[in-house]
């Protein structure tokens, strides 16, 4: 019998934890319902079966990325003009707005109530934190990493020159979210939480660039994607120190649990993430410090000194120097 009141939390399934019409698990159900026909209850991750999960088809799907990156410039190369789409772009960039701020919703919603009862430590690490109705989150996740190649698609398309840093980390975030799954890697949920925050931001970002308005805040997209990194690798660590102290032969300093988790998982997810850090880092300084031109990585470089040497008032505006360009897609 259908609620008569849809704000109301009665009579709802227990991953629903907020009222009706603004909860993410709530429109879920019924998506899956209209879908499938059957509740979201019902769906597992299973892999060799679930899409898009067998290893086999996650490197297809970096393969095929790839050869789409090196063929298509060269292919774009016997092109006169570049193909620009923008009413695509524009579409494309405020679905994944909307997509990542509706994720990003429906992982509060569960581990909240979770941190609120149990513990922050519970929400990381213990072994009953990974639920069916955050497994869903998760492969949803996962599938709009798959969705972000069109990000190198048009860019592409458009004739822009891709630098090393932006196709190694579309790529390789697919993967490191196959591997979360795989692994059922508690913290996940808040590393996925905070790339998703920053995605809200960027791609809304990419949105207004993509209708041709001036943003004053580009470069605070890319710090707090560093910051995002940082954050990501403290958690990582933490938890890859607990499940080796607590495992392991030798005694070490450790606080007596485990952390859930494969540690293929998390071995790849502390390399790739301090891989990033790094590389986003280094991107940092040579675009906003140094003023370096390179490809398409992300905001028009800033040239401080001749700032200085102008004077606050006679120095061109950022603004006013360049349309807005794409920033480096991150995770």
């Amino acid at each position: 019998m259908a609620e008569l009141n849809p704000f109301s939390l009665s009579g709802t399934e227990f991953s629903q934890h907020w009222p009706s019409l603004v909860s993410p698990d709530w429109w879920l159900n019924k998506g899956f319902i209209a879908v499938t026909g059957q509740p979201k209850s019902a769906w597992r991750w299973t892999p060799g079966t679930t899409t898009l999960s067998t290893q086999r088809g996650v490197l297809t799907g970096v393969v095929l990325y790839l050869l789409m990156v090196f063929g298509g410039q060269i292919v774009m190369k016997g092109v006169a003009k570049p193909i620009r789409l923008k009413r695509i772009t524009q579409i494309h960039n405020l679905l994944l707005t909307l997509i990542s701020g509706f994720l990003l919703l429906a992982f509060l919603e569960q581990c909240l109530p979770a941190w609120r009862d149990k513990g922050f430590f519970f929400t990381i690490c213990g072994a009953e934190s990974w639920t069916q109705p955050m497994e869903i989150i998760y492969y949803l996740n996962y599938i709009t990493k798959w969705l972000e190649f069109i990000d190198t698609v048009l860019l592409v398309l458009k004739k822009k020159k891709l630098e090393f840093l932006h196709y190694y980390h579309h790529s390789l975030t697919m993967v490191l979210c196959f591997e979360e799954l795989l692994g059922r890697v508690s913290v996940a949920w808040i590393i996925c939480s905070i790339n998703l925050l920053v995605h809200v931001i960027m791609y809304y970002y990419y949105f207004l660039a993509s209708c041709g308005k001036r943003v004053w805040w580009k470069e605070i997209v890319t710090t707090l994607q560093i910051v995002q990194f940082v954050v990501d690798l403290g958690l990582c660590y933490f938890c890859l120190y607990t499940h080796i102290t607590y495992h392991a032969v030798v005694p070490l300093p450790s606080i007596g649990a485990d952390c859930r988790g494969t540690r293929l998982a998390a071995y790849y997810g502390c390399v790739l993430l301090s891989s990033y850090l790094l590389l986003f880092v280094q991107f940092f300084i040579k675009t906003y410090i140094k003023g370096e031109k390179g490809g398409h990585l992300g905001f028009r470089p800033m040239n401080y000194d001749e700032m200085k040497a102008k004077g606050p008032e006679k120095a061109k505006s950022p603004e006013k120097a360049a349309a807005p360009e794409k920033l480096q897609k991150a995770e």
